[in-house]
């Protein structure tokens, strides 16, 4: 989208930009998951992308039902830890936000979220702070699992902090512990489940 062509009325080259429709449909639709398709060959970048598009999805779901401040809060504790793989900058100042929900009207404070909500899933999330995620997440499992449990778990962590293992790969024995254990919380995060299991977006990186 902002590398095509672009030419001056009378057949120039004059820059490589954003095309004409890309420009007017992005100014239509801001907040919306944009990304160019030859961009999305890189696995970072499409995983990306769909964790966004299926984030907007969660919301304009949310406000297809009654916005209300509970509603706002349930969906921002839902994408706690994937906020925190974005970076803590964002994540204060979304917990800040929702901490006003319910002392004035909700729909000036809903599109205050919602846009800072979509600028922090475009920041880049980062092998350290999935890392932290990680951690964060075993955390809810140390009173369960015993010595042989942990050390796996950490080891795997370890491994995909040090590139020699996929996401996908502490992300899927978590998923298999907490099935076993089951957590509220947890259970209620975006983070081990960001969108359809098929797509198996996590095994990239």
């Amino acid at each position: 989208m902002e590398r095509v062509k672009l030419y001056y009325r009378q057949g120039r080259r004059e820059q490589r930009g954003v095309g004409l429709y890309a420009r007017e449909f992005m100014a239509a639709h801001p907040l919306l998951p944009c990304e160019e398709e030859g961009r999305l060959g890189d696995p970072m970048l499409r995983d990306n992308w769909l964790e966004r598009v299926f984030a907007w999805r969660r919301w304009q779901e949310l406000n297809r039902q009654r916005l209300t401040p509970r509603a706002l809060v349930d969906f921002h504790t839902r994408h706690k830890l994937a906020l925190m793989a974005h970076g803590p900058q964002h994540y204060r100042e979304l917990g800040q936000l929702v901490a006003g929900a319910g002392k004035g009207p909700i729909r000036p404070l809903a599109d205050a979220y919602i846009e800072k909500f979509m600028a922090a899933l475009q920041v880049r999330a980062t092998v350290k702070r999935h890392t932290n995620v990680l951690h964060h997440l075993m955390g809810y499992l140390k009173q369960h699992l015993d010595g042989d449990d942990k050390q796996e778990l950490l080891e795997l962590i370890d491994a995909y902090r040090l590139g020699r293992v996929p996401r996908i790969v502490p992300v899927t024995l978590l998923n298999h512990h907490f099935r076993r254990f089951p957590h509220d919380y947890v259970a209620n995060q975006t983070y081990l489940h960001m969108c359809p299991e098929e797509l198996k977006l996590r095994s990239y990186y």
